[in-house]
This record gives C-alpha cells, sequence and structure tokens, in this order.
C-alpha cells in the first residue's frame, strides 16, 4: 500500500530532523577543532581563499588554474589529516556524519526509497497498528497446538480440535500468502481464551512485514474514534487521520465484537465501515465471542448479510488457552 500523505509526511519530519541535526552536530564538531587547533581554521580558510582565486583565474582564460588548485588543495587536505591525527581526532571527524550513509539521509537513492525508508516504513506501520510490543509474543513462529485437545471428536467438526486447529493455521498462512492481491475478509467465532485473538495478531505481524498497514481495534475503540469523529467538530488532526486510516487500512482488525454498548449509531457505523471496506476492497478481520445467530440478532439484517457473504466464518473451539497456561 501506498504510505497516507500524513503517514509519508510523518517519515520525511524525521528525515528532515536528522538533517538538522547532522548539521547541528557537525557544526559542533567544527567549532571544537577550531578552538583546539587553530592551524585547521587557517587551512579552511585558505582553500575558501584557494577556490575563489581560481575561479577568477578560469575566468580570465587560465587554463592551467584548475590543475595548480588541485594540487595546492591536496596538500592542504594532507596538512589537514596530520594535524587531526596529531590532534587525536579521527580523519572524518569534520566531516557530515550520517545515520544512513547510503542516501545521506534523504531517505532516497536514485528516485528511488532507500533500504532505511523501508525500515522506518515498517517502523512506522507497527507503531500505528497499536499491537507493536504484543506481536513480539503473538505471531507464526510462538504459535503452539499443544494447548489444543488431540484426543475428543468435536460433534460441530468431525475432529478434534488439534487437527481443526492445523486446518485453521494453515487458511490464516494462506490469507497471508494471497493478501492483498486476492483479499478477503475473515471473521473468527467461539468463546473466550479460544486463539481468536492470537490468530489475527499472527497475520498481522506477518503483513505489517510485507508492508500492508494494519489497523488493530477494540470494538469500544472503533466505535469511540468514530464517534468523536462525527460529534467532536473540533477533531484533532491526528484523530480524524485515524478515522480516514481506518477506512484506507490495507487491514483493519476489529477485537472483540459484541461486547460494546449497541445501539442505532453503532450498527450504522459499523454498516458504514465495513461496507466501505468492502467498497475500497480493504481486507478486514472481526474477532466475537457471538455465534452468527447472536451477531444477527444483536445486528442489522444488514451487517449480517454482508459478513454472511463477503467474510470467511471461522468458528473456534475448545477450551480458554489462558487457563491452561496458568
Amino acid at each position: 500500500m501506498a504510505l497516507s500523505n500524513s503517514q509519508y509526511n510523518t517519515i520525511m519530519r524525521l528525515y528532515n530532523e536528522r538533517q538538522f541535526q547532522n548539521k547541528y552536530e557537525q557544526d559542533r564538531r567544527v567549532k571544537e577543532v577550531y578552538e583546539r587547533l587553530p592551524q585547521i581554521r587557517q587551512i579552511d580558510e585558505e582553500v575558501s581563499t584557494q577556490a575563489a582565486a581560481c575561479a577568477r583565474r578560469l575566468l580570465d582564460g587560465d587554463t592551467k588554474a584548475r590543475a595548480a588548485l588541485k594540487q595546492r588543495l591536496e596538500d592542504l587536505r594532507e596538512q589537514k589529516a596530520a594535524l587531526l591525527e596529531a590532534g587525536g581526532y579521527k580523519p572524518d571527524y569534520l566531516e557530515m556524519h550520517y545515520h544512513c550513509p547510503v542516501c545521506q539521509d534523504t531517505g532516497y537513492v536514485n528516485g528511488k526509497k532507500c533500504r532505511c525508508f523501508k525500515k522506518e516504513e515498517i517502523s512506522l506501520l507497527y507503531s500505528q497498528s497499536n499491537i507493536q510490543e504484543v506481536l513480539k509474543r503473538e505471531n507464526f513462529s510462538t504459535f503452539t497446538f499443544e494447548y489444543y485437545d488431540d484426543k475428543e471428536t468435536v460433534d460441530q467438526i468431525g475432529m478434534t480440535v488439534a487437527d481443526y486447529m492445523d486446518q485453521v493455521y494453515g487458511w490464516c498462512r494462506e490469507f497471508v500468502e494471497g493478501f492483498p492481491e486476492q483479499g478477503g475478509n475473515l471473521i473468527f467465532t467461539g468463546s473466550t481464551g479460544v486463539g481468536k485473538t492470537f490468530l489475527t495478531n499472527c497475520i498481522a505481524k506477518d503483513l505489517i512485514d510485507r508492508y500492508q498497514s494494519v489497523i488493530y481495534l477494540s470494538a469500544n475503540d472503533l466505535f469511540d474514534i468514530f464517534s468523536k469523529n462525527k460529534f467532536h467538530y473540533e477533531t484533532e488532526e491526528e484523530m480524524r487521520d485515524m478515522y480516514q486510516n481506518i477506512l484506507d487500512c490495507d487491514l483493519l482488525i476489529i477485537d472483540d465484537l459484541g461486547t460494546e454498548l449497541n445501539n442505532t449509531f453503532v450498527s450504522s457505523q459499523l454498516f458504514y465501515c465495513i461496507n466501505e471496506r468492502l467498497i475500497r476492497k480493504k481486507g478486514t478481520i472481526i474477532s466475537t465471542n457471538l455465534s452468527m445467530d447472536m451477531l444477527r440478532d444483536a445486528y442489522s439484517d444488514r451487517i449480517s448479510s454482508r459478513i454472511i457473504s463477503q467474510y470467511s466464518i471461522i468458528p473456534l473451539y475448545g477450551g480458554d488457552i489462558r487457563t491452561k497456561k496458568r
């Protein structure tokens, strides 16, 4: 996904701050050396004088001026290097120091994003996902089947929970591999602690690592943002950006749908969010403790019909894993 204007501007502000800091630090180093080694200031002044004199000679038609300047500057550089070394400084002490020498802290190389820009992109996407720290613990590499029963067959699925979760794990992997080209939306249903949020986090981390923008919000937080955007006319720019990002991000995760205080406003905003993201061909994952019948009763028919027709419904089974871990 291309970064939104606000996301791009956030990263470019970082590069502008780095460039300003680089210049500040270089000026500080130059001042320090000039005070300790006045001869170096004299050499730098002579370099400027020699360059100006060469320019005048070239304008007067002296074709040998450039070669003479080159030799003189080389002599001065050697003197300067010797003085720096004698003063205990590294040869590049007075030069500009960059966080990224490849792009020199511009973010671009030959008109293309530098590797460091892409790292900042991922860092920003992580920070805006709201689950940066959680994803370090909950991801595909830490997923385990050990807490799922592998002995008793569940009637609804005709297999053990462990075997079923092996299938679910595969579906989640396929979702990531096909994203965003194949698109798609998921809804995880099931009781508390069966792994709904963990699976969404697994998907979220892999997609962010592939430069996809992901936003995780609990249902309560989602509708709080919608409420502030609609009724607070002096909403802060950051909140307005968040509202737009909810509609535009590559993947929106709505966690614990059904725990919010439901009313006409909530239902209308949920429908708008789901429908708008379908129109924009953006992926959405919903997790809820409610069954599909309960969702149909809690929200409008328009919402349930959109979910049933446009989402892959993945019910999860088993006991509360968090209890088993204690």
